[in-house]
């Protein structure tokens, strides 16, 4: 299971809240990426550039696609410009996007240095609009996450996914 949106959209936050609550693992690509390559995002962007990035995030994605076991996975907020991508989500589980603006993601992000690609809100605003609809295109599900807590939004997420059959069946 993945979960989509603009950076500072709570999707590492919700997937670990739900992993708790749900008792699977739980994976911000992220932090995969760098722990895999040894660099900081904003470091392998420096060296390898955007699409040199991607091509690691796709491997990356498909990697953990393949997983035997069920995780939640929060991707970086820019998977959904590489189409490959697209097939990756199609072919190995149920996408949740998570719809945040770039205002109010920029009110979550405390420090935006470590984010590459959101470096002042002009630039933030026009990408997330931008990738809005590459976001809905590959979603199963979406939640807006606007003035809502972690737990709110993990609540929510969580009632799709019973509902779905995905995770955390019902007790009955």
């Amino acid at each position: 299971m993945f979960f989509v949106g603009f950076m500072g959209a709570g999707k590492t936050s919700v997937a670990r809240r739900l992993a708790r609550t749900c008792k699977v693992a739980s994976v911000d690509m992220d932090t995969y990426i760098e722990r895999r390559e040894g660099k900081k995002v904003k470091e392998i962007f420096a060296a390898v550039g955007e699409e040199g990035f991607r091509a690691v995030e796709t491997e990356v994605l498909r990697e953990l696609g393949a997983a035997a076991d069920p995780m939640l996975v929060s991707c970086g907020g820019g998977v959904v410009v590489t189409p490959a991508n697209h097939e990756v989500f199609r072919e190995c589980g149920f996408v949740v996007y998570l719809e945040v603006t770039a205002d109010e993601a920029a009110g979550r992000i405390s420090d935006t240095s470590t984010r590459p690609l959101f470096q002042n809100l002009e630039a933030a605003r026009a990408r997330c609009a931008e990738r809005l609809p590459l976001y809905a295109a590959v979603a199963d599900a979406t939640v807006n996450t606007a003035g809502k807590s972690v737990p709110a939004i993990a609540r929510e997420v969580q009632r799709i996914l019973e509902k779905e059959g995905i995770l955390c069946p019902q007790r009955r």
